[in-house]
């Protein structure tokens, strides 16, 4: 499955770097043409980030699910943009993490992955 992911502080590419998948770093042109998962971070107060919305106008329909990264000391905002994303196109929240993430969310989205992929 592949993996696309934006990261502004570097907090998804940690977290992608210690997956060791193939990923491919979001940008406004990316077009997909296989199906994917998204991992994004989340900005301002659970906002989606400009640069994630404009890749999903044209790739929307090829992603199956999305993984978000945020701080819990924004509260109900943490990871938001998951959510967002989640209920625009249809697809799963498949894990929201912390900053990088741990050990146990590498486990988690992993399994999920799995999960997806069986589907």
């Amino acid at each position: 499955m592949k993996i696309v992911y934006a990261s502004k502080t570097g907090n998804v590419r940690r977290f992608i770097e210690k997956l060791n998948v193939e990923s491919i770093q979001l940008h406004t042109k990316l077009k997909m043409h296989e199906e994917f998962i998204l991992i994004t971070y989340t900005t301002g107060f659970g906002q989606v980030p400009e640069e994630v919305e404009q890749f999903l106008q044209f790739n929307y329909h090829r992603m199956v699910g999305v993984v978000a990264s945020g701080n819990r000391n924004w509260g109900s905002n943490f990871g938001r943009s998951a959510d967002i994303i989640a209920a625009q196109y249809g697809v799963p929240v498949l894990h929201k993490f912390e900053l990088s993430g741990t050990t146990k969310d590498l486990k988690v989205f992993k399994e999920r992955v799995l999960l997806v992929e069986a589907y």
